[in-house]
């Protein structure tokens, strides 16, 4: 041990944190993780857990062809354009050897997801735990770290970074009012962005402003701010994760599956108003826009599909959902318009059936038509996460301007700029939020420790 406290502190507990914690540990270092909540998990927690990997060996068993060009090609075909193109290539490169990781190493329970491939991705290849609550593969990470004795301080935020010379030297943490530092040789920002700053939010992602956030509260965009007075470059920060369909009041996610295979968002006049494939995320831009209240209608085989996710099935068993043989059912509880809700469903089964035009342009209606029972669910859009953040090299080293990096410091997750394109929703895939966290909180660590000569 040098004069600092340890070899790597790692400032946040969630994914990012927790795989970083891991990854440093395994690679010799020693590490210590600060969360300023009061439990570990932040978004990633309040996530399905759902991380894409392509070339994945699960894949293989499954007998699926995927390589992580292709997935390239996914994401930059609806990001269109990015900030970052290498880091979109690097951690495609690293998803599947992430995923496997996560398995073998650290001990968390994923499969393959094969009954969906969900938006931006042209096979399957989200690796998720059975359940879809993220909180399981947190419960894993905290496990893992448990098992090789790193601590985790709870409760303990970091008020600022410690900086001597311009090289960053460890967190400055208050501790029951008391300032102290933290020393180590090298510091990863692991906390998340800054959707739960409103400021922030209207500088950066004006569009989504007026959107309810339902992230976790911690996400106040420090990492940002510290970086920004450190110098450090900032990429894609239009970009975000919102949510078409939050069920109301209940606050839950209404699955997107009840979409992506067929069902259909209706306003307070019953009516449809844009194209739902745009997906749950690029969607929410459109449902806020319109104001109002908002519905999601399906039907009994949708449901089928939906009813493998936990979430899902208590927001059924708690009523957040209603059921009915007919429109005129469904439409009831809510007051909206049967005849109305009525004609939707069948323009919606003609345009699937292929004898009328989709008059939004909706061209993938999922399994086929609506047909009863019919559920409805009412929702409102969400803010999730920002997207955005710090400039980092394929090591999650932050970066200058001048593409220099901040000595001793790096980021990952909601910290770091993501892989979802330079602005807005559109461009982000299913699980790009967990695969920056993850796979940058790894590549940070064994970073870290090669540069502080640690070996395992």
């Amino acid at each position: 041990m040098s004069e600092d406290d340890l070899d790597i502190l790692v400032i946040g507990a969630g994914a990012c944190g927790l795989a970083a914690a891991v990854a440093g540990h395994d690679a010799g270092a020693s590490v210590a993780v600060i969360e300023k909540q009061e439990r570990p998990g932040g978004n990633s927690s309040l996530s399905t857990g759902s991380v894409p990997a392509a070339g994945s060996r699960f894949q293989r068993e499954a007998g699926i062809d995927d390589d992580p060009a292709r997935m390239v090609r996914d994401l930059m075909a609806i990001a269109r354009e990015t900030d970052d193109r290498a880091l979109v290539e690097r951690l495609a490169g690293v998803s599947a050897e992430t995923v496997e990781w996560l398995v073998d190493t650290v001990g968390a329970r994923l499969a393959l997801i094969t009954a969906y491939k969900h938006i931006g991705h042209s096979v399957p290849r989200l690796h998720a735990p059975v359940s879809r609550r993220g909180q399981d593969l947190v419960d894993d990470l905290v496990a893992a770290a448990e098992r090789r004795g790193i601590p985790i301080a709870v409760g303990n935020g970091a008020t600022d970074l410690l900086v001597e010379d311009g090289a960053v030297r460890g967190a400055i943490v208050s501790v029951e009012g008391e300032r102290t530092e933290i020393r180590a040789g090298k510091t990863i920002l692991a906390l998340n962005g800054f959707a739960a700053n409103p400021d922030l939010v209207r500088r950066f992602c004006p569009e989504i402003a007026g959107a309810q956030y339902f992230g976790a509260r911690g996400s106040t965009g420090e990492a940002v701010l510290w970086g920004e007075r450190l110098g450090a470059a900032l990429a894609n920060m239009a970009a975000y994760q919102g949510y078409a369909a939050v069920a109301y009041p209940q606050g839950s996610l209404l699955s997107w599956t009840t979409v992506e295979k067929g069902g259909i968002i209706v306003g307070d006049d019953a009516r449809r108003f844009g194209d739902e494939s745009l997906g749950y995320s690029g969607y929410a831009r459109i449902v806020l826009s319109r104001g109002g209240d908002a519905y999601v209608v399906f039907d009994q085989k949708i449901f089928d599909v939906a009813a493998a996710e936990e979430e899902f099935m208590e927001l059924w068993t708690y009523g957040g959902l209603k059921r009915g043989e007919t429109p005129a059912e469904i439409a009831r509880p809510f007051g909206l318009d049967a005849a109305a809700l009525g004609e939707e469903i069948a323009m919606r089964n003609a345009a699937a059936a292929g004898t009328a035009p989709d008059r939004h342009g909706r061209r993938d209606f999922g399994l086929g038509p609506l047909e009863p029972p019919f559920y409805i669910g009412r929702v409102v859009p969400g803010l999730f996460h920002t997207q955005g953040g710090l400039k980092v090299d394929g090591d999650a080293r932050v970066l200058r301007p001048d593409g220099t990096p901040v000595p001793n410091l790096f980021a990952g997750g909601g910290a770091a700029a993501g892989i979802s394109g330079r602005s807005g929703a559109l461009g982000y895939a299913s699980g790009n939020g967990l695969l920056s966290a993850i796979a940058l909180g790894r590549l940070a660590a064994l970073a870290a420790a090669r540069e502080l000569g640690r070996t395992p």
